[in-house]
């Protein structure tokens, strides 16, 4: 069996309360963490992930049950952040997601940005990072960090935007 190798960056920012505030377009809204949402995110997880690049370097994000598995075992990490997980709603469903733990440091961690194909273009992504940042900052961490997918560049390109800096390159072995 071939292994294929994806290169990934560890980016890193600076929270100091002064990032600008997460706001999302007319008629969308923002759902905070509820455990009865466990679903909703796994399922804006999979609709968001499904055919990219992450669900080669990562199958269970190309996978419904897969990102359902992968929500309860984010929601059961020590340093899970109620307030750095966040759903988008649109008038029609839920289109965006992401999650936030804290991790050893302390530091916030991004687990994963997710916004459905058909909402994209609309600064969906950007307010989701940045309502993920206002979340770490509020829980009193100072530094935050996700990884990204070297080849998903307008993912690098909003994280440099919002003002993440790479901090270092990594390589992700997946059997082929």
């Amino acid at each position: 069996m071939a292994i294929t190798y994806y290169k990934r960056f560890r980016m890193e920012i600076d929270l100091d309360g002064s990032s600008a505030t997460a706001t999302l377009p007319p008629r969308f809204a923002w759902v905070a963490w509820e455990e009865s949402l466990i679903d909703q995110h796994a399922e804006v997880k999979y609709l968001s992930f499904r055919g990219e690049i992450d669900a080669c370097v990562f199958p269970c994000l190309g996978d419904r049950h897969g990102c359902q598995r992968l929500m309860r075992e984010i929601r059961r990490k020590p340093g899970f952040l109620p307030q750095a997980t966040w759903l988008i709603a649109s008038p029609d469903c839920y289109c965006g997601t992401v999650q936030g733990v804290m991790d050893r440091g302390p530091i916030g961690a991004i687990q994963n940005v997710g916004v459905v194909p058909a909402y994209r273009g609309l600064g969906l992504g950007r307010a989701l990072v940045r309502k993920a940042l206002e979340g770490f900052y509020q829980a009193g961490l100072r530094r935050a960090y996700l990884e990204v997918t070297a080849e998903n560049s307008g993912a690098v390109l909003l994280y440099r935007a919002v003002g993440f800096r790479r901090a270092k390159t990594l390589y992700k072995a997946v059997d082929g």
